[in-house]
């Protein structure tokens, strides 16, 4: 137990000192290249880096947990503490657990952040503030299909829960049949409530015998029954920085249309299985260090060591993206190379704990 308090404190404090390193490093850069950009309010700079920050921490995060197993392990060889566990009976299995358990742990909260925060949001509130002056930025023009219906928002606030200039184009039998104008709607006990609009009806025979198209006001309208406002911001402008209630609610209500839902799949691979490869990887890779510095290059066992991360991280990273793009399927981009990972890490698991035992 002693051991595993040890080593889990040094690996932590390891991981924390290269995610902050990594964070600051992104953050010095990309205010390099985006100072002339960024307004000059001393609060707009301040919440833009730390919407930035939170964005580099859930691109780092991977490469700080085992860029630390590595520095640990190197720790341990230089302090000859490893071989003294060795020499105490600790298998390496035993001096494995704690690089698990706090990377999983870390994987976790990694998880719980995308459950019940908006951290996931922190690149597009980042770059309204670059590119707009304001984290807050309405969505315009927004078009799409909902239950039969064509529906159009000239500007839609989802946070303030409001929309503006609303057309809801009714269709029977292929044909336009009405048409709802109105100026704004809110969204209240889950639809959206119109106070006043005006109702274009067209007859269903357009003949001398007809009485030509009809105007009538309306007047307590609701539209769009359980589509909250964030939700279609995020499905209908094609983003993927789902939570995890909004995925797993917008994939029930486009289902029920027969919409695609592979893109909010991905999204919710990348919260649930992403994460996971980097306890994966901390298994392999520790298995491949010595445990004493006679028989380690410490120079080049870090260089071929971070390069291997590098490698894995950017190979995972470029999938995930085309996942979101759905140039390739989600299983395949996201959850087959993290189960790869996964029967590699557990057949070095078995393999040591057997030669232990």
């Amino acid at each position: 137990m002693l051991a595993f308090r040890y080593i889990a404190f040094h690996y932590f404090k390891y991981f924390m000192i290269i995610l902050i390193a990594l964070v600051m490093f992104w953050l010095g850069f990309d205010y390099m290249q985006n100072a002339q950009k960024l307004s000059k309010s001393a609060n707009l700079l301040v919440i833009y880096f730390v919407y930035k920050a939170f964005f580099a921490i859930e691109m780092l995060l991977p490469l700080a947990l085992v860029f630390g197993m590595i520095s640990t392990k190197i720790f341990l060889i230089r302090s000859n503490a490893l071989v003294s566990f060795y020499s105490l009976g600790y298998s390496r299995v035993d001096v494995l657990r704690p690089f698990v358990f706090v990377s999983t742990l870390v994987a976790i909260l990694f998880i719980y952040l995308h459950s019940f925060t908006n951290y996931v949001r922190a690149p597009e509130y980042s770059m309204n503030i670059r590119n707009k002056g304001q984290y807050l930025s309405p969505t315009r023009d927004l078009f799409f299909i909902y239950k039969g219906e064509y529906i159009y928002f000239s500007k839609m606030l989802p946070l303030q829960e409001k929309a503006q200039g609303i057309r809801v184009f009714s269709v029977e039998n292929n044909s336009l049949k009405t048409v709802l104008i109105a100026k704004e709607a809110s969204y209240r006990d889950g639809a959206w409530q119109i106070k006043k609009a005006d109702i274009i009806t067209k007859p269903d025979k357009m003949d001398f015998d007809s009485h030509g198209i009809s105007v009538t006001e309306g007047e307590n309208l609701s539209i769009l029954q359980g589509f909250r406002p964030k939700m279609l911001d995020q499905v209908y402008e094609g983003k993927v920085n789902f939570t995890i209630g909004d995925a797993f609610e917008a994939m029930s209500l486009l289902n029920e249309q027969n919409v695609d839902t592979s893109s909010i799949k991905g999204a919710l691979y990348k919260i649930f299985v992403y994460p996971f490869f980097v306890p994966c990887l901390v298994v392999i890779i520790f298995f491949f260090v010595p445990m004493s510095v006679r028989f380690l290059n410490v120079s080049l066992f870090s260089f071929g060591a971070i390069l291997a991360t590098l490698m894995v991280w950017g190979i995972l990273f470029m999938l995930t993206e085309l996942s979101n793009s759905k140039t390739v399927p989600s299983e395949v981009g996201v959850v087959l190379p993290v189960v790869v990972l996964f029967f590699i890490a557990l057949r070095q698991w078995k393999k040591y704990a057997r030669a232990t035992s």
